[in-house]
C-alpha cells in the first residue's frame, strides 16, 4: 500500500467516520492490543479491546455537535509493519480542534493504532 495514500483514504476515513458517528465499539475497533493511550495526566495502557472501548465511551461527550471533520495527515515515517502520522482535526460543531501522532501497526486485521499521543496544535504546517 502506498502508505500516505492508503491511510488518508483506508484508515483516517474510517476512523473519522467512527468518531463522527461516536461508535465507541468502532473506533475501539482501529485500536491494536496491546496498545498504549497518552494523554497529558491520564496513561492507559490497553491490554483487552474493551478498554479503549470505555475510555471512547467516556470522551465522546466532548464531541456533541460536531456533524464533520476535516482530516489533514501527514506520514511523518514508515517501514512495511509500523507508520507514524501527524494527524490534525478541525471540527465543524463546536468541539476544539486536536492534533495527534498515531503509531499504527500493521495486523492480521490490516492497520490498527499502536499508540496514540497528543501533539500541539502550534507549528502545525499546512
Amino acid at each position: 500500500m502506498d502508505e500516505n495514500k492508503g491511510v488518508r483514504t483506508e484508515f483516517f476515513d474510517t476512523y473519522s467516520r467512527a468518531l463522527i458517528n461516536r461508535d465507541a465499539t468502532a473506533i475501539a475497533d482501529h485500536y491494536a492490543v496491546p496498545a498504549l493511550i497518552e494523554f497529558p495526566g491520564q496513561r492507559i495502557l490497553v491490554t483487552d479491546a474493551s478498554q479503549t472501548e470505555s475510555f471512547f465511551a467516556g470522551a465522546v461527550d466532548q464531541y456533541e455537535g460536531v456533524t464533520e471533520a476535516d482530516v489533514a495527515v501527514s506520514v511523518v515515517a514508515s517501514t512495511e509493519h509500523s507508520i507514524w502520522a501527524d494527524v490534525t482535526w478541525t471540527y465543524h460543531g463546536g468541539a476544539a480542534d486536536e492534533r495527534n501522532m498515531y503509531q499504527l501497526v500493521q495486523t492480521d486485521d490490516g492497520w490498527k493504532i499502536a499508540v496514540l499521543t497528543p501533539l500541539t496544535l502550534d507549528g502545525v504546517s499546512g
